[in-house]
């Protein structure tokens, strides 16, 4: 109960930045980490807010310090860091992630996104899914959800870093009901950025 209280606090401070009025149940944390484990290796992880997604991480096999949390709200931060000392937690926007270094330069396996991308400007979906493709291996993927009928990234966005997304479940547990993503290159070489047309931001980075 403390826990969502916060998180509904939080909301309502910055409903922008908090996609939900609720922390994500334990459905939609189960489903984000279903292709996850401890082979995967380190798993950067964007948004933990009170740390569903961590938690579900941890239960298949993940190390503490195979994670970095990286977390704008500083209430959220604070927590994650006390509550998972051995893991890396940063108090920062996501979409400064290439400029850090993460895990002494070993690459992650995969990104699990808390981020309420569908809220925010194309530039900065960019620069979220260029640094977290610089962090990872050529193989690796980010998991995105979404409340929305369709993937939250969309396609000229996609297309432009040279991504493709599948949809590999949903679930009426979550509240509001949810669906998750699965993000990859298209190819297995490193992303740069792309400048979109005169019409379309230009991308940060």
């Amino acid at each position: 109960m403390a826990e969502t209280f916060g998180f509904f606090h939080a909301w309502l401070r910055n409903p922008l930045r908090v996609a939900a009025i609720a922390p994500s149940g334990q459905a939609l944390a189960s489903l984000i980490t279903s292709e996850i484990s401890h082979d995967t290796g380190p798993v950067i992880e964007l948004g933990p807010g009170t740390g569903a997604f961590t938690r579900a991480l941890i239960a298949r096999g993940v190390r503490q310090e195979d994670l970095a949390l990286i977390e704008f709200g500083s209430e959220f931060a604070t927590a994650l860091h006390l509550q998972y000392p051995r893991a890396r937690t940063l108090w920062m926007d996501a979409a400064r992630l290439r400029m850090v270094d993460l895990f002494d330069g070993r690459p992650a396996g995969a990104v699990v996104s808390g981020l309420p991308v569908l809220s925010m400007p194309p530039r900065k979906v960019i620069a979220i899914l260029i640094g977290a493709f610089r962090k990872m291996r050529p193989d690796g993927a980010v998991y995105q959800f979404t409340y929305g009928p369709r993937c939250p990234v969309p396609p000229r966005l996609l297309d432009h870093l040279g991504l493709e997304a599948e949809r590999i479940g949903g679930t009426l547990a979550n509240l509001p009901p949810a669906a998750v993503y699965r993000i990859r290159r298209r190819h297995p070489a490193p992303i740069h950025p792309v400048r979109l047309s005169s019409r379309q931001p230009a991308p940060v980075g």
